[in-house]
């Protein structure tokens, strides 16, 4: 027996090793393959077709007969060439030109072959001349499936590889495809390593987020749930720092959303006047306006840990966050509910090792998981009023959509409102202030000058008297003496000319007698004075002005009122109405009335009388309205104020609103 074991397949074993190995990515699988195959095949060039899915605008609706609704375009998206110097090994991951491709239609059309057949598909190229025919190469089409066998979406081509070989014989060719079609099955095993993977990734971050959720429900309130979380994260992680950040509103220039510090690990209260503090606040608001997670320093571009999105982030904040120590390394992660980003999570470290993508994928799905749970506990610890508003909140993000909700709901409300203040007509009510008075108010007056004697009781503002009712007596003294001193003079002036009647002085007797006369009408002033100096009051009614218990014994002069009696149960409303609303008013029309000292109360009016006569008071001319009050208006007092609204019909709330502005452009616009 002889010993072969020193003979060894160096060269599978690495290729092998490679296909096997796992990647983060699709895309580095393919460029693995790629270039692969087109070594392993000797072949002069090798290009991978991504499949571009497009409408057919030829077919409406699918009813053209057999033709497709859709059309499926091959575009080249890498590209191996054998020996190739301008790229490493020759691969070019980013094909802008794909003239660089040899027989370019031949290779399409063989992609597209494969694309419909779903299996691996040989086509030769051949140069045809008028003499003979020569055979150019061949192009080996592979169809790269979706997903492992059985698995949903399997059997769907998501992309081709073509490879331009030289012409050889049947038998190497065979032997050549049969290479190809084991090596193209690597990509079953590709989709089953992804598949592990996101397994093991789910598996890891459920059993994570079972631990932080567990950890939140056991606290008692939401501060103490948020502040396990970030304890028990920082200890999972092996973080220097982890900051929880919630989203609020309004506070930032343009009304945009911002992230404030809510927890820190190992910290019970957070200071946001700390420089620290405010520069995980910025990093936050930086990882919440991309909307993805962010990592420093950045990923490398290339190799297995190589992610597109991750690199092209903006990390001035986090950079700025990172100055105080060169070993940091900084991660923020986006906290959604429902696609809504409701919170950032901030993950501080030290460590040697970077934070791998494996890592901020697990970390990722982990905050998709606790952040509906930590946004419930939030509002259940809101009180009710905050409760309230955020369940509205959610109400019209549910109506109208996640961004701008208040702006919206308020155009909205607003439109409604518009349409329904043109549309609804509503009672208008034209306003003027007011005063009331009596209908007919009685004055007493002074008949002579005189002096007041007594006061009767019931003689003091505000008492009820009803009519003969004495109110006030006026000292009468002296014109008692000249009423004795009047009929002493008739009585002389009769005897002497009775005298001279006798001694036939007719002349004499007759000028006594004008003197009697004379003394006569004299004694009736005195006792019509005197029968004058009890004044009584008119009517029955309520004394509404004079107060004389300070003039007792005091001299008045003719004329001067000393009370004011009137009707209380019958009293007018007298309204100033503005000039640019008199023509509104009417005579017959109703109308309420309510008084400055109880504005609570109202009281029915009728319009009894507009005086045609304006008064110009304070700027403004007023028309004079009398009303009269409905019987049964308890309370009112002659001489209150307060404000009338008098019922002018029915107008929609716009008219209502725009009449005085509609009626100052017809003044300006009128010529």
């Amino acid at each position: 027996m002889i010993d072969m074991s020193s003979v060894k397949a160096t060269g599978w074993q690495r290729v092998v090793a490679e296909l096997a190995a796992p990647v983060s990515d699709d895309r580095t699988f393919l460029a693995r393959l790629l270039s692969i195959l087109g070594q392993v095949s000797s072949a002069k060039q090798a290009v991978l077709f991504g499949l571009n899915v497009k409408p057919n605008d030829a077919v409406e609706g699918g009813a053209a007969g057999s033709a497709p609704s859709t059309i499926i375009e091959h575009r080249a998206a890498m590209i191996w060439v054998a020996g190739g110097a301008t790229t490493p090994g020759g691969l070019d991951t980013q094909v802008n030109d794909e003239s660089s491709i040899e027989f370019l239609s031949d290779v399409k059309g063989a992609a597209r072959n494969v694309t419909a057949s779903r299996a691996l598909g040989v086509f030769g190229i051949e140069k045809s001349d008028l003499m003979y025919a020569e055979q150019q190469g061949t192009v080996v089409a592979i169809p790269i499936m979706g997903g492992a066998p059985g698995e949903a979406g399997a059997g769907e081509v998501r992309a081709v590889i073509t490879l331009l070989l030289e012409a050889r014989s049947r038998q190497a060719l065979q032997t050549t495809l049969a290479l190809i079609e084991v090596l193209a099955g690597y990509c079953f095993l590709h989709s089953a390593n992804q598949n592990l993977r996101r397994t093991r990734q789910a598996s890891a971050s459920l059993d994570l987020a079972a631990r932080l959720i567990a950890a939140i429900n056991g606290a008692n309130n939401y501060k103490g749930a948020k502040l396990q979380f970030v304890n028990d994260l920082s200890r999972h992680v092996k973080a220097e720092r982890v900051s929880l950040g919630w989203v609020l509103g309004g506070a930032k220039p343009r009304g945009k959303v911002y992230c404030r510090v809510v927890a820190m690990s190992d910290t019970e209260n957070v200071d946001r006047r700390m420089v620290a503090v405010q520069k995980i606040e910025a990093a936050m608001d930086e990882c919440m306006d991309q909307g993805q997670p962010v990592l420093y320093p950045l990923p490398m571009p290339q190799g297995d840990e190589a992610d597109f999105l991750l690199n092209q982030a903006i990390v001035h904040a986090h950079r700025e966050l990172a100055a105080r120590d060169a070993r940091l390394k900084i991660a923020s992660l986006p906290m959604r509910v429902n696609e809504r980003i409701v919170g950032v999570l901030t993950i501080e470290t030290v460590q040697d090792e970077p934070l791998s993508i494996q890592t901020l994928e697990l970390l990722q799905a982990t905050m998709d998981l606790t952040a509906p749970v930590l946004e419930i506990r939030r509002s259940d610890d809101l009180p009710l009023p905050a409760r309230a508003a955020d369940s509205l909140a959610k109400l019209g993000e549910w109506a109208v959509g996640p961004k701008h909700t208040v702006w919206k709901i308020a155009g909205i409300a607003a439109s409604v409102a518009l349409l329904l203040a043109a549309v609804i007509p509503l009672p208008y009510r034209v306003g003027a202030e007011m005063e009331l008075q009596p209908r007919n108010p009685r004055t007493i007056s002074a008949p002579f000058e005189g002096i007041i004697k007594t006061l009767p009781e019931g003689s003091k503002p505000g008492e009820r008297v009803s009519i003969g009712q004495t109110l006030v007596e006026m000292d009468t003294t002296e014109m008692q003496l000249q009423r004795l001193d009047a009929l002493a003079q008739i009585t002389q002036a009769e005897k002497q000319a009775d005298e001279a009647r006798r001694k036939g002085e007719m002349a004499q007797a007759q000028q006594y007698q004008a003197r009697a006369e004379q003394s006569k009408a004299r004694v009736a002033l005195y006792d019509n004075r005197i029968e004058q100096a009890k004044l009584v009051s008119p009517v029955n009614g309520i004394i509404i002005a004079g107060d004389l218990r300070d003039r007792v014994g005091a001299s008045v002069p003719t004329g001067q009122q000393l009370y004011q009696i009137a009707d209380v149960t019958d009293m007018l409303v007298i309204a100033k109405v503005d000039d640019r609303d008199i023509s509104l008013i009417e005579i017959g029309q109703t109308g309420e009335v309510t008084p400055k000292a109880d504005p609570s109360r109202e009281f029915k009016f009728t319009v009894e009388r507009i005086v045609p006569l304006s008064e110009a008071k304070e700027g403004a001319n007023t028309y004079e309205v009398r009303c009269k009050l409905e019987a049964g208006s308890p309370g009112l007092r002659p001489g209150m104020q307060g404000q009338a609204k008098f019922n002018v019909g029915k107008k929609s709330l716009l008219a209502i609103g725009s009449r005085r502005i509609v009626d100052q452009l017809r003044l300006w616009l009128w010529w």
